[in-house]
């Protein structure tokens, strides 16, 4: 049996819309980038950029024994423990 599609829409400013319109398998780019960025969410935000103040509550206490730091090597930013 195929898998059934939906088909959904979404506004987007007359710029970012002219992109699109000239990449040539829109639906499979939208698709993708859909995937990739619910792939990528920040699992404490939860992809809304921001957190409640119980999870920062939550953070306070974890960041007790961890820290934030940037590799020297790749530059990504990420969350080292600091407990032996």
């Amino acid at each position: 049996m195929a898998n059934k599609q939906e088909i959904i829409t979404f506004k987007v400013d007359e710029a970012l819309g002219e992109v699109i319109k000239r990449l040539p398998n829109r639906s499979e780019f939208i698709r993708n980038a859909v995937l990739n960025a619910l792939e990528n969410t920040c699992p404490l935000c939860q992809g809304k950029g921001t957190i409640t103040p119980e999870q920062h509550r939550h953070w306070d206490e974890f960041m007790k024994t961890h820290r934030v730091v940037k590799c020297p090597e790749c530059d990504a930013v990420y969350i080292k423990c600091e407990v032996d």
